[in-house]
């Protein structure tokens, strides 16, 4: 027979394991800065697209 198991214990244990290494709150500020940083290079990439007018030409036909 199996021994039942606490979830509620197992999860105390996960939670104050001295040895587990997470990105904390350095590592959601980056993460964050990154986010908005990129999103403020595509709306700038948007309106510079916004901006190019190009007509294409048709090659023209060696005779």
């Amino acid at each position: 027979m199996s021994t039942p198991v606490n979830l509620s214990h197992l999860a105390a244990d996960l939670a104050l394991d001295q040895t587990k290494v997470t990105p904390g709150l350095l590592g959601f500020v980056v993460f964050a800065a990154l986010g908005v940083a990129t999103w403020f290079l595509v709306k700038s990439m948007n309106k510079q697209f916004k901006r190019v007018d190009f007509v294409e030409e048709p090659e023209p036909t060696k005779e």
